[in-house]
């Protein structure tokens, strides 16, 4: 009997259907050794040898897997193709405690019939070295985590945690936040006219371009004084077409995705986090049941930095281009060639594991989000091979006798090529036909206020490509860095942006202060290339980690002794206790700024920091007011936690029954006409907007209602993308931009 052992049960009943009755195959359900959790766990005097343990959850499989060992003839590990499924294939080794020659290792990039037969004719010894760069990475993250970790425990609160990556990843956020905070908006204007031609239906937009055949640039025009004596320079103007350019450019198709770049196409298009996309795309990878087919892998591998394309796909994709697209067949195979910083360990980009299979074939077998993501993959991959699509652009110089010139611009896709199968954000503007000394009659020509905006927030999508730019972290760890963060209380979510908390700033700037390596980005894409260069070979592990952690650790112990908790999180006033008389102090606990008696314990008064706080602290009170304990009875009081203020029993810890502040948004139930639409949260941290009558009325939207109702419609305006106000009904279509926030 030869034994097979993956990570995942369901990667293992997917290989199982292409074998013979000679193998059997089982799975590790994921690692089966690990550093303990409540100890270090590493012998830093002796060249910091990790003390591994099997945790309490693996022993039974680990016992299973030693039981099928010793009667197997052969042993294959065929975890996944990266420095993590080497380790597990290693640990395996270990454990098991079997001769030599009875392991060996597969690898294959997709679960497919030809890919698993291919790998058991060509087994490989355990790459160490991979293994090396993982154990590696594994004992940093862990120095650094339970030793600077406890110190923040110690300084500032309870729970929390740093980390190379995921204090990098918060680092970029603060200094975003901070860029926004300084940011002054400018006033500029524009002139927009709308033109027809004379005796012509067609209307057509164009906006002052030049003065003097030089161009205006966007802040050419600082204010309405100079847009109105513009205008009445142009009052007698007479409008001509003076010349018209017509060209046609290329679009090229992008290359297929790699981890990052999937990861922020579903973000952008489907509005998936980095976990979620992950955890979809693991699904696909590692099977699907397709009824009689049963389960299939649709995906190649998920973690990954390269953008290959294996020939056999490229071929596939040929065949399904010739016949389903003929005026889109490229004139030979496109190669794309991976430019991210420090790509490593893949050997091929994320696509389906057969051209053929398109989305259309996998609706009945896959569930709404699958479908959606295999849908973006499958598009991606095959228009990778597609044609470019060319773009027709015309440009209109409209003169008018005056020293300025207006300028047109249209673009429409002549011939679509790729775009047929993957759309862009192109819009196309089809200008009406112009020639050269057309007489043009202006239908309107207005001044248009705007302002500078600030930088946007990093959205998941954007902070993970920041992270790949400055080359930190590695295809399986911008998922994770995100969640920790969150989950840690650094960061939330706001209308989909990552906004740091007063607690994210607080701790970036006492680490960027006295552990400037820590969150120093050159430093940690750095210490990425070690770990990489220890994965091929060329540098020893246990001098990379020494390196580093001799004057870590020095200057931690340094700062332990000079740092005080008090001097860290809590900052002096001029406002004096209501209740006792005592200095009013800002303190800092895990949940943000507040004022505090500096009395403490004596007297236990505390305040809301600001007025935002202030008012949904009242606004809490008022809602406590009255309200009794659904379970106990007791009397609700107000607490304050990582989300806010909510509402708990007054006899926790006896009764812990809470309940959540309803924060109105000032609009009225759109299906049941009595209900408030109120802000909520959902299980994973993502604001909702929600009926207050749940659950008589079910109504619930993603996007924050203004309190307004559409003038097209009647349904509620939502605040959308981009600065714009939208109809929460997508059908209607109406949208327009927000009003600007005064200073």
């Amino acid at each position: 009997m030869k034994l097979i052992i993956v990570e995942s049960p369901t990667k293992a009943k997917t290989i199982s259907k292409f074998l013979g009755k000679g193998y059997k195959v089982l799975s590790s359900f994921g690692h089966v050794r690990d550093l303990p959790t409540s100890t270090m766990g590493i012998d830093i005097e002796h060249d910091f040898t990790p003390k591994y343990v099997i945790p309490k959850k693996a022993t039974k499989v680990v016992a299973e897997l030693r039981a099928a060992a010793k009667h197997a003839d052969e042993i294959y590990f065929a975890t996944d193709e990266d420095r993590e499924g080497e380790a597990i294939s290693w640990h395996l080794r270990e454990l098991l405690k079997v001769k030599p020659d009875k392991v060996k290792r597969i690898t294959f990039h997709e679960i497919t019939k030809g890919a698993i037969e291919h790998a058991l004719e060509n087994p490989r010894d355990l790459d160490l070295r991979m293994v090396d760069a993982q154990q590696a990475r594994r004992v940093l993250d862990r120095l650094v985590g339970y030793e600077l970790s406890p110190f923040l425990w110690r300084k500032v609160a309870r729970g929390l945690s740093a980390g190379r990556v995921q204090s990098v990843a918060v680092r970029l956020i603060v200094e975003r936040e901070r860029e926004i905070q300084a940011f002054k908006a400018e006033e500029y204007w524009s002139i927009e006219a709308e033109f027809a031609k004379h005796g012509a239906p067609e209307i057509f937009g164009a906006k002052l371009h030049s003065k003097d055949e030089k161009s205006l640039d966007k802040m050419a025009i600082t204010s309405e004084k100079e847009a109105k004596e513009i205008l009445k320079a142009l009052d007698k103007a007479s409008y001509a077409v003076e010349a018209v350019e017509k060209k046609t450019t290329h679009r090229s198709p992008s290359a297929p995705f790699t981890t990052s770049t999937l990861q922020q196409d579903a973000n952008n298009k489907l509005g998936y986090s980095a976990k979620q996309t992950m955890m979809i795309a693991q699904q696909l990878y590692e099977g699907v049941e397709l009824g009689d087919e049963g389960s299939v892998g649709l995906i190649t591998y998920m973690r990954t930095d390269s953008v290959n394309l294996a020939q056999k796909f490229r071929d596939e994709a040929a065949d399904y281009i010739k016949a389903n697209f003929p005026n889109a067949v490229a004139e030979e195979p496109r190669v794309y060639k991976t430019k991210s910083k420090g790509a490593q360990e893949a050997h091929e980009a994320i696509r389906p594991t057969e051209a053929s299979r398109t989305p259309e074939s996998l609706a009945a077998h896959l569930d709404d989000r699958q479908l959606k993501l295999y849908e973006l993959i499958w598009r991606r991959a095959i228009a990778s091979q597609m044609k470019d699509a060319e773009i027709e652009t015309t440009a209109a110089t409209i003169s008018t006798g005056t020293p300025y010139r207006f300028r047109a611009t249209g673009s429409i896709v002549v011939a679509p090529g790729f775009m047929s199968v993957y759309q862009t954000e192109m819009k196309e503007n089809l200008l009406p036909p112009l020639e050269e000394k057309d007489a043009l009659e202006a239908k309107s020509v207005e001044p248009k206020q705007h302002f500078t905006e600030p930088p946007a927030r990093y959205s998941e999508a954007t902070i993970v490509k920041a992270l790949e730019e400055h080359g930190i972290g590695r295809p399986s760890t911008y998922a994770p860095t995100i969640s920790t963060v969150i989950e840690r209380g650094y960061v939330e979510k706001d209308e989909r942006r990552l906004k740091p908390t007063d607690l994210a700033f607080l701790v970036n700037d006492l680490l960027i202060e006295h552990f400037a390596k820590i969150v120093d980005l050159d430093f940690t894409a750095n210490m990425e290339n070690s770990l990489d260069d220890v994965a091929e070979g060329t540098k020893e592990w246990v001098p990379v980690i020494r390196d580093f952690y001799k004057p870590f650790h020095e200057n931690l112990e340094v700062k332990d002794k000079e740092l005080s908790k008090k001097a860290i999180t809590e900052t002096a006033t001029d406002e004096t206790c209501e209740k006792c008389g005592k200095p009013m102090i800002i303190k800092f606990g895990r949940f943000g700024k507040f004022y505090a008696c500096s009395g403490y314990p004596e007297c236990k008064t505390t305040k809301p920091y600001d007025e935002k706080d202030k008012a949904a602290q009242d606004a809490a009170q008022d809602q406590a007011a009255g309200q009794v304990c659904e379970t106990c009875g007791a009397p609700m009081m107000v607490k304050r936690g990582r989300f806010g203020t909510f509402l708990s029993c007054s006899k926790y810890p006896d009764c812990k029954f809470t309940k959540q502040i309803q924060k109105k948004t000032g609009a009225k139930c759109p299906k049941c006409k009595e209900g408030d639409i109120i802000e909520k949260r959902s299980r994973k941290g993502r604001n909702f907007y929600a009926c207050s009558r749940y659950p008589e009325c079910d109504h619930a939207m993603w996007s924050k209602p203004t309190g307004e109702n559409c003038p097209t419609c009647g349904n509620l305006l939502v605040f959308a993308k981009d600065h714009k106000i939208a109809c929460s009904d997508k059908e209607c279509g109406f949208i327009k931009e927000a009003p600007q926030k005064e200073e």
